[in-house]
Formats: structure tokens, C-alpha cells, sequence
């Protein structure tokens, strides 16, 4: 078997990140937060219909990984998805348009909270069947190697999709050609409503690749700058030539699986306790006042700002038409 340890790894504490670089990372998780926030309140208002499955607790993994990428990058994900349009750079008005199903979202209503895309972002979706992502991603990649582009595909998926069998399928494609591909398991501890201690035999996901002989780390997920640092690495790694990575992020998420998930299967105290010592946002804010790099006044002027952009993009969401019934031939096969 090849050997599956990356002949370099990120620093095992992360170096404290300038103060613009901090300061926008901060930034993006919030917006994600309120975003989702905002979501959740539209979607008990009727607003919102279908499935909704909200990103709370997760905003470092994107916003590390999304800080690192290039103008020929790609991404592609679940359907815990919003997070990832807004890190990739969407419009919050489109994205909260098209969760509303409206001709002015990403996917002109069609698509709804699963399936938005954005070519100009790089975003190839939002996907609703479980792990099917991660055969396209590998696709990209394989793109990316045919082409001689310099782009990596960063491919994320979740602990449940893990455990589907088009995900080692890809492994074994993606390093026997050695793809430009970064897989990134978030692993939030719950596949739906089922704990990881409970549905998984290998609770490392990071080394599911060994077998392949794909490296892979794992990190903490609640902490911004430690997935920028391995992000770095990751996409250096895959753009030299390497091949493909997996990363496993230790994450959590706040609310249930969906809007429609009680989430009964774990306890109140187990989630206020990640919230109080592990919450991305809120541990964050404290660093960049600790290092000087903002004070408590601009994270609160962070917020106001954040929040106006959240109201104007549901607002924009509300005051939007519903697509033409014509539009349900539209786009059929592109």
C-alpha cells in the first residue's frame, strides 16, 4: 500500500492570521449565522417550503476552506448548502430568492433550498441525494487534470454520505489518476437523526482513503484559523500533482437534521455546551479582541452590518415574483 501520510502537514497551531484576513473571515461566518437564522424565521413563516437544512454551528469549515481557494477552483456540496454559496461568494439575494422560489433566485424557483448553482462562482450545487456529489466532484477533477488547468475541486460531504459506496468508488478513481481533488467530510457527529458512534464501524474518516493511499487529516472544525491552515496545505498538495486528500472537519450543528427534524435523539445540555465552549463565531470574536485586531464595538458594527444585508436579502426574496408556470420546460437538459 502507498503511503498515506502527506509528506507535508499544516502547522499543529495554526499561526494567528493578519488583521484583514481575520477581520473577513469573522465576517463571512457571520453572515452564514445570520443568513441561516433569517432562513429558519422565513421558513416557519410559510415563506419558505420544501426542505431546509440549515448550516448553525458550521460556518468555520466553509469560511477556512473558502479563504484559500483560486480563480480556478471548484466547488461542489450537499444539501446543507447555503453556507457554501455565500462563502463562494453569492449574491445573499439571489440565494434567499431561490430558497423562496422565486424567478430572482439562482436557479430562476426551481431549484429551491438543494439545487442552486452559480457558474460564475464556480459553485456546481447543492445536491439532495445523499453522497452523489462526490462522484460529480471527482469528474470536475478529473476535468481539471484532462484540461491541464491548475484547478482543485473541493468536494465536501458529511459523515452519513461516508458511509455510501460511490464515495470509496471516487477514492479509488481520484488516486489512481491522481485528481486535483480536496474531499471534506463534515462530520457534524449526527447522519440525520443517527449519532456517528452508532452508524459507523471507522469513526476516522479522515483515514478512509488509506486503503487508496490518499493522505488525510483530521481538524477542528470550530476553529477558523485551523481549517484555513489546513486548507492551505490541502490545495497546495493537490495543485503540485499529488493527487487527492481527504480532510475530516470535527464540526457540529445546532439545529436538527432539517426544519422538519425535532432532533430528540440528543440532549439540550450536549448542544448548549458545544455552543458555550466551541462556538466558531462567538470564540473567534473573542481572539481578534484579545489580539487587538477588533474590539467589542466592531464586532457590534460587524453585526449591524451583517444584519442589514440579511433583511435586504429577504425582503428582496418576499417582494420577487414566482416563475412562470412556462418555466417548467425551461432548462431541462442544461
Amino acid at each position: 500500500m502507498a503511503d498515506a501520510t502527506p509528506t507535508t502537514a499544516p502547522p499543529p497551531t495554526p499561526p494567528a492570521l493578519d488583521a484583514d484576513t481575520a477581520a473577513r473571515l469573522y465576517r463571512d461566518m457571520l453572515l452564514i449565522r445570520r443568513f441561516e437564522e433569517k432562513a429558519g424565521q422565513l421558513y416557519g413563516m410559510g415563506l419558505i417550503g420544501g426542505f431546509c437544512h440549515l448550516y448553525i454551528g458550521q460556518e468555520a469549515v466553509v469560511v477556512g476552506m473558502q479563504a484559500c481557494v483560486g480563480e480556478s477552483d471548484q466547488i461542489i456540496t450537499a444539501y446543507r448548502d447555503h453556507g457554501h454559496m455565500l462563502a463562494a461568494g453569492m449574491d445573499p439575494k439571489g440565494v434567499m430568492a431561490e430558497l423562496a422560489g422565486r424567478i430572482t433566485g439562482y436557479s430562476k424557483g426551481k431549484g429551491g433550498s438543494m439545487h442552486m448553482f452559480s457558474t460564475e462562482k464556480r459553485f456546481y450545487g447543492g445536491h439532495g441525494i445523499v453522497g452523489a456529489q462526490v462522484p460529480l466532484g471527482t469528474g470536475l477533477a478529473f476535468a481539471n487534470r484532462y484540461r491541464k488547468s491548475t484547478g482543485v475541486c473541493l468536494t465536501y460531504f458529511g459523515d452519513g454520505a461516508a458511509n455510501q459506496g460511490q464515495v470509496y468508488e471516487s477514492f479509488n478513481m481520484a488516486e489512481l489518476w491522481k485528481l486535483p481533488i480536496v474531499y471534506i467530510v463534515e462530520n457534524n457527529q449526527y447522519a440525520m437523526g443517527t449519532s456517528v458512534n452508532r452508524a459507523s464501524a471507522d469513526k476516522h474518516f479522515y483515514n478512509r482513503g488509506a486503503s487508496f493511499g490518499i493522505p488525510g487529516e483530521q481538524v477542528d472544525g470550530m476553529d477558523v484559523e485551523a481549517v484555513h491552515a489546513a486548507a492551505k496545505h490541502a490545495i497546495t498538495w493537490c495543485r503540485e500533482g499529488n493527487g487527492p486528500i481527504i480532510l475530516e472537519m470535527q464540526t457540529y450543528r445546532y439545529r436538527g437534521h432539517s426544519m422538519s427534524d425535532p432532533a430528540k435523539y440528543r440532549s439540550r445540555e450536549e448542544v448548549n455546551e458545544v455552543r458555550e465552549k466551541r462556538d466558531p463565531i462567538e470564540h473567534f470574536g473573542q481572539k481578534l479582541i484579545q489580539r487587538g485586531q477588533l474590539d467589542a464595538d466592531g464586532l457590534k458594527a460587524v453585526d449591524r452590518q451583517i444584519r442589514l444585508i440579511v433583511n435586504t436579502a429577504a425582503e428582496f426574496a418576499a417582494e420577487s415574483p414566482e416563475p412562470d408556470p412556462d418555466e417548467l420546460y425551461t432548462d431541462v437538459y442544461a
